[in-house]
């Protein structure tokens, strides 16, 4: 009779103790994302056909989730008159060269290069979309002008003062990516 008692017991308080394990749905812990990086301005300097200059770009976040965006704030100085209207060439490389880059071209937002007048400040404000499965650590931000009428760049007339490619395209910075949560 003690024995079977005594089984009760024991049956009773191992019953009682179990937890059950954080692996049924809607139970698990989620990685903490990271908090959001503070927005971060780079200076530039290049010179596009002696008629633009970007004088910086302000990148916010700094650093990017796979899966969220980048803002992008180009900041220009019109140093001479634009007969025609060109597009800013915005290509987002891996910095490891192992996945397609993202073309991120566009025409400036508000108003076209023809009605850009020297002396003139101009901004341009983009989105970079990340890609939520694009496994890359970080991505290069290079950019330019181009006429789509006959696929000639602005000249970079500063190379030796900018960093760039010896395409016309200047590199503006790099931004980190940590992979999605």
């Amino acid at each position: 009779m003690r024995r079977a008692l005594l089984a009760t017991v024991l049956l009773l308080t191992a019953a009682a103790c179990i937890i059950e394990a954080p692996t049924k749905e809607g139970t698990q812990a989620t990685a903490a994302r990271p908090p959001p990086a503070p927005p971060a301005e780079v200076k530039n300097g290049a010179n596009f056909g002696d008629l633009v200059e970007l004088t910086s770009a302000v990148l916010a976040p700094s650093r990017a989730v796979a899966g969220d965006g980048v803002r992008v704030s180009l900041n220009f100085k019109v140093l001479g008159k634009i007969d025609r209207d060109y597009m800013i060439f915005v290509h987002v490389e891996d910095v490891d060269g192992r996945v397609d880059r993202l073309n991120v071209d566009h025409a400036p937002r508000l108003k076209p290069t023809s009605a850009w007048q020297p002396g003139e400040t101009v901004r341009d404000d983009f989105e970079i979309p990340i890609p939520p499965t694009m496994p890359v650590r970080g991505l290069n931000l290079v950019l330019g002008f181009w006429d789509p009428r006959t696929d000639e760049r602005l000249p970079l007339k500063n190379k030796d003062q900018v960093r760039n490619d010896g395409r016309d395209r200047v590199f503006v910075a790099t931004i980190p990516v940590t992979p999605a949560q």
